[in-house]
């Protein structure tokens, strides 16, 4: 099969032949059929995040149908055949979990100590097949296309596991309006929510596209909404956000931290955490958040804005996404 395989950090993806991988017990494999590309890939490929399996096969929000499954020496066999050949999936970020450890015990498998990550650990949909422990999958509602469908498996996940810690605030502040923004704005439209969009200093362009999905102002990022926030979510990876939100938010205001990776967060004055404003992260997801949020999105609907690119072009995808080139989710054809 083709593969675009990341060998060292901070050096392009090389497109290579490589063997379809084989199957190991309670596994399926999937032929791909798109990949979205998400900001994770980059802080992958740019060595921000330090602990990649190399060689290593990118990608985590992976849509592909079933060509085989295994059930051999596995316990729950049973579990395994839910599933069918032919049927269509969805691989997120959460490839595997102990099952045993205080967090996975507490319903919290996002923190498990020994969790393994799709395209990270494990080698991902940047790849005409992948294999994925069938716990972790999920079914895809047939009313989504492969390209639309597949940015809800990160944008998606991790943005909704981000925006349910903003409790009920109405007046949000979404800080980098990108893959996970442009989906959750849509969620926050449909529980009669505000939207305050946030971007890079001058992105006049991304600031008419915030608008145009219904945010009820949209601005630079070092400027204070016209009101202050109930909750901000800050999707950037950039640190001075930090100080900058707690400034928009209101008395008890939340700010939450949806990415996995950030640079380093400047000093601030406690008075701006004063006040009970709570600040908090996001890691990871839970099977639980896949569940609830594939089963809401068709409901609303919510619709992906795409920017397709070839496989083969996976760089230029990445490229695109570390310039802010991208309106909405890149996603690689493979199929």
């Amino acid at each position: 099969m083709r593969a675009m395989i990341l060998e060292s950090p901070r050096q392009p993806l090389r497109l290579v032949d490589v063997p379809i991988p084989s199957l190991k017990a309670g596994q399926l494999l999937i032929r791909v059929h798109a990949c979205a590309v998400c900001r994770t890939d980059l802080h992958i490929v740019d060595g921000e995040l330090t602990h990649p399996k190399l060689p290593l096969i990118l990608g985590h929000q992976i849509v592909g149908t079933v060509e085989a499954m295994s059930t051999t020496g596995y316990a729950h066999a049973e579990n395994v055949s839910n599933f069918r050949i032919g049927q269509r999936v969805g691989v997120p970020w959460l490839g595997y979990t102990c099952n045993s450890c205080p967090y996975c015990l507490s319903q919290r498998e996002n923190l498990c100590d020994r969790a393994e990550f799709t395209g990270y650990n494990l080698d991902g949909g940047y790849a005409e097949y992948t294999v994925a422990d069938h716990r972790f999958c999920f079914p895809l509602d047939p009313s989504y296309p492969d390209l639309q469908v597949a940015p809800l498996l990160c944008g998606g996940l991790i943005g909704y596991r981000a925006y349910k810690m903003t409790g009920n605030a109405q007046k949000l502040g979404f800080y980098g309006f990108g893959s996970s923004a442009h989906i959750l704005i849509q969620l926050a439209r449909y529980q009669n929510r505000q939207v305050f969009a946030f971007t890079r200093t001058g992105d006049i362009a991304g600031q008419e596209f915030a608008r145009q999905l219904g945010a009820v102002w949209a601005g630079d990022s070092d400027i204070l909404p016209p009101e202050p926030l109930d909750a901000a979510i800050i999707f950037a990876p950039i640190g001075k956000l930090v100080p900058a939100a707690l400034r928009a938010v209101a008395k008890g205001g939340v700010v939450v931290c949806a990415g996995i990776h950030m640079s380093d967060i400047p000093s601030f004055p406690y008075s701006l955490l004063w006040e009970e404003r709570v600040l908090r992260s996001v890691a990871n997801l839970t099977r639980q958040d896949g569940d609830e949020f594939l089963a809401l999105a068709p409901q609303i609907p919510i619709q992906t804005q795409v920017n397709a690119f070839p496989l083969t072009q996976a760089n230029e995808a990445l490229d695109a996404l570390r310039s802010g080139k991208i309106e909405g989710s890149a996603v690689l054809v493979v199929k």
